[in-house]
C-alpha cells in the first residue's frame, strides 16, 4: 500500500482558485482563513474540507485544462491517495485531524474559468449515482466533515482508519 499524504493546503475568501499555505488550523467549520463565495451551497459542517488529488489534477492537466493545486477550490491537494478507492464514509486521519468523507463533490459553473467541458471531464451520471466504476470518480473531489480538529501542514500522512457506510 502506498503512502498517501497532504501536497498542499489551500484557502480563498470565496470561490477559485484557493492559494496555498504553509500550514492550518482545521475546525469543525474548515480551514481557518478559507471562505466561501456561495455558503448556501459549499461550506458546513458536512462540506468543511474538500479533497482533491494531485493526480487527478495532473490527469485534467493531460486533457488541456490549464489547472494547478488550488485551482479547482480544493482545501488539501493529496499526494498518492487513490482516487478511485475513497468511498464516503470513510474515516481519514490526516496529520492531528480526523475527517469523515461525506459526499463527492458535483461541480458548479464556477469552475468554467477553466475550460467548456470541465464540469463533463471530472463528473458524469455515474459518479453522481455513487458508481465508484466511473472513469471520472473522484476527479470533482470529494468533501469531508472534521471529527477532530487540529493542525494540518504539507507533508501529513493521510491514514485511512475505517469506513462507517
Amino acid at each position: 500500500m502506498s503512502s498517501a499524504s497532504v501536497l498542499q493546503i489551500n484557502v480563498s475568501p470565496g470561490g477559485v482558485p484557493k492559494r496555498p499555505i504553509p500550514d492550518g488550523m482545521v475546525t469543525p467549520l474548515g480551514i481557518t482563513g478559507d471562505g466561501h463565495a456561495h455558503p448556501q451551497i459549499h461550506g458546513g459542517p458536512r462540506k468543511a474540507i474538500l479533497l482533491i488529488t494531485s493526480e487527478g489534477i495532473d490527469e485534467l492537466k493531460e486533457q488541456g485544462f490549464p489547472l494547478y493545486h488550488g485551482a479547482l477550490g480544493e482545501n488539501l491537494t493529496t499526494l498518492g491517495l487513490n482516487r478511485r478507492s475513497v468511498r464516503v464514509g470513510q474515516r481519514y486521519r490526516i496529520g492531528d485531524i480526523t475527517v469523515e468523507i461525506t459526499k463527492v463533490r458535483a461541480p458548479c459553473e464556477t469552475l468554467s474559468v477553466y475550460g467548456p467541458g470541465i464540469q463533463k471531464a471530472i463528473y458524469d451520471q455515474e459518479v453522481k449515482a455513487g458508481n465508484s466504476a466511473s472513469p471520472l470518480w473522484g476527479l470533482s473531489g470529494f468533501y469531508a466533515s472534521v471529527l477532530r480538529a487540529g493542525a494540518i501542514r504539507p507533508g501529513d500522512p493521510i491514514q485511512l482508519l475505517d469506513e462507517t457506510a
